[in-house]
């Protein structure tokens, strides 16, 4: 089997947790595939090199006859690992070196079992709706996606953001910013500021403003077939745009057209696992002194 790993840094107290994983991987004899910087990382860390394995710098050089990418980090990580894989429609699964990961959801308590299950095929696979920008399409250089949100945000004073669905006005929002949301962001930046979780799947975005200046402004849920517009008005003319981890500086007032994407994310689900099951671990429901 042809794993890919993608990482960056990780606690002390988790080395021993990459030995391992990659013990894991050799006696299975697999072939491994390490971002380099990562792979750099580690070495130094355990103070040897691994075994058998290759490397890849970034998305040009990246194997696409991997059969897995296995993001090691939190689901920050876990979203940058993204871009290596979409194209090759490859599966992904997160190994969390923290504490909260949605996305990251194998703890390092539970490497083996993972991997055992995987090397004997017990898994599914689900298919994630991510989001992107179709004007313009080349922000981000091209990396116009998103499986959690996209943002507009202001860098200092309020900004007004008129928005449209469907080409259907909605509202003015006077606001410190906007968030776009697909149901996995749910869990994301958009909860933070008070929007709904909503179940993967579900067909739908969530539009949740930062601190809206109007209290009756609530987060909105719409069917993911929509395609939302913004126009951003802002004193200052500049503000951030981000898709996920990445952000840029925009000093215009250019409209941007946000939909859903024309391909998914493809992430390898473990037995015994659910959305409902993570919501209970991460979110600690249930952990109440009355039950």
């Amino acid at each position: 089997m042809k794993i890919a790993i993608f990482g960056k840094t990780f606690n002390q107290g988790f080395g021993p947790y990459i030995g391992e994983l990659m013990k894991i991987l050799q006696d299975h004899h697999a072939q491994i595939f390490v971002h380099k910087p990562f792979y750099d990382f580690i070495c130094c860390s355990a103070g040897e090199e691994f075994e058998n394995c290759r490397t890849y710098s970034g998305v040009d050089d990246f194997d696409s006859t991997c059969e897995l990418m296995v993001s090691i980090g939190g689901d920050g990580t876990f979203l940058e690992s993204i871009p290596f894989v979409i194209r090759y429609d490859l599966p992904v699964i997160g190994i969390n070196s923290g504490r909260l990961g949605f996305l990251a959801n194998i703890s390092k308590e539970g490497i083996k079992d993972a991997f055992q299950a995987i090397f004997e095929r017990r898994y599914d696979f689900e298919y994630r709706t991510m989001i992107c920008f179709k004007q313009p399409e080349n922000i981000f250089n091209g990396l116009n996606f998103a499986l959690n949100d996209i943002t507009v945000k202001s860098n200092s004073s309020m900004i007004t953001i008129d928005a449209y669905v469907n080409n259907e006005f909605l509202n003015t929002y006077w606001t410190d910013g906007l968030i776009i949301s697909t149901p996995t962001g749910s869990t994301a930046y958009s909860l933070s500021v008070g929007g709904p979780i909503v179940v993967p799947g579900s067909g739908s975005f969530i539009i949740a403003p930062i601190s809206s200046h109007n209290l009756t402004v609530r987060p909105l849920i719409i069917p993911d077939s929509n395609t939302i517009s913004l126009r951003v008005n802002n004193r200052s003319g500049l503000f951030s745009v981000t898709a996920d981890n990445r952000t840029i500086q925009v000093d215009s007032h250019e409209m941007f057209t946000i939909a859903k994407s024309d391909f998914k994310l493809k992430i390898l689900k473990l037995p015994n696992t659910s959305f409902y099951t993570t919501l209970r671990d991460k979110l600690k429901w249930g952990e109440d002194v009355r039950n």
